[in-house]
């Protein structure tokens, strides 16, 4: 039944975010808000709406390991699984100039994370600086879109489209908060009492993973209709919202301050900032993705999941 609850929860977040972010979009689209504000905004923060829900809800249970560990895990999965499995089918170029803000920023936030988190905290400073960091990505995101605006194309309003989207909005945000609800609770369990697991373990690999379903579902769309640039900027700004905005919201559920593990700062975030240096550096100086990147940081994610199963740490 645990494993059961767990599986709902994985569903009930895939299918309300599929939901809510199509209801969000039209929304926004049909209130008048400029194209470019809710591709840069609203659609790009509701994408990630599954991880921050269940990293706030477990920082208001009081576990903290799994809050910092779905943020944190979620990063790492989406990097070193879902765009590496990209770069190795489809290996391609990009842009710099598109892409050189974005990498930085999310570089910078993995740093901000890690210093702050070596006095064992994700302090008020730590907070703001990763806030701050936040600021500049939404800027840099409408400074783009404003420079090559999105094309706004008619949207139906009327009686019969406007109930469905308010529905779907009510209902994709009921799913997200009742699945992430059952996938913390039960996530919890199958750690502590079946397999005797630590919760920050489970919050790496089984939660992680699956609060990154949509993303994986997006990355295998992306393979079959050959546009692999769409996984890239959509790990990017998944990734960097993780970082930037989920950790910031949980300290504050906490009161102020969220308490880091030394395993979580000496082992998950080196491994993290492993993955995005394998992934982005390399990309940056030749401009264009290879696939032994793919490869190398598949097998750096494998090596890092067995790592934590075997050791228990």
């Amino acid at each position: 039944m645990v494993f059961l609850l767990f599986a709902l929860g994985l569903f009930c977040i895939i299918r309300g975010g599929d939901r809510f972010v199509d209801a969000a979009a039209w929304m926004a689209s049909a209130s008048g808000i400029p194209p470019f504000i809710i591709g840069a905004t609203i659609v790009s923060v509701a994408t990630t709406l599954p991880e921050i829900l269940v990293s706030v809800m477990a920082a208001l249970s009081g576990q903290a390991d799994m809050a910092a560990g779905n943020a944190i895990g979620s990063v790492t999965a989406n990097t070193a699984l879902i765009l590496a499995l990209t770069i190795l089918f489809l290996p391609h170029p990009i842009d710099r100039s598109r892409f050189l803000p974005k990498a930085c920023i999310l570089i910078a936030s993995i740093l901000v994370l890690w210093l702050s988190g070596l006095s064992g905290w994700l302090t008020p400073i730590g907070s703001m600086g990763l806030f701050l960091l936040f600021i500049v990505f939404i800027g840099e995101n409408l400074h783009i879109a404003r420079l090559e605006p999105m094309t706004d194309e008619n949207v139906a309003t009327d009686r019969g489209t406007v109930l469905k989207n308010i529905l779907c909005f009510i209902l994709g945000a009921g799913e997200i908060v009742l699945g992430s609800r059952l996938l913390v609770d039960n996530g919890t369990l199958i750690a502590r009492d079946i397999f005797h697991i630590d919760e920050r373990i489970i919050s790496l690999t089984m939660v992680a993973v699956g609060t990154s379903l949509p993303e994986l579902v997006t990355a295998v769309s992306a393979i079959i209709k050959r546009r692999p640039a769409i996984t890239a900027g959509n790990i990017l700004g998944a990734n960097t919202i993780d970082m930037l905005l989920i950790l910031p919201l949980c300290a504050l559920m906490q009161g102020g301050t969220l308490p880091m593990s030394r395993a979580t700062v000496l082992i998950d975030l080196p491994f993290c900032l492993l993955a995005v240096l394998i992934t982005m550096i390399p990309t940056l100086i030749k401009r264009r993705f290879y696939r032994a990147q793919g490869l190398l940081a598949i097998l750096i994610y494998i090596i890092y999941t067995v790592f934590l199963f075997v050791s228990g740490v």
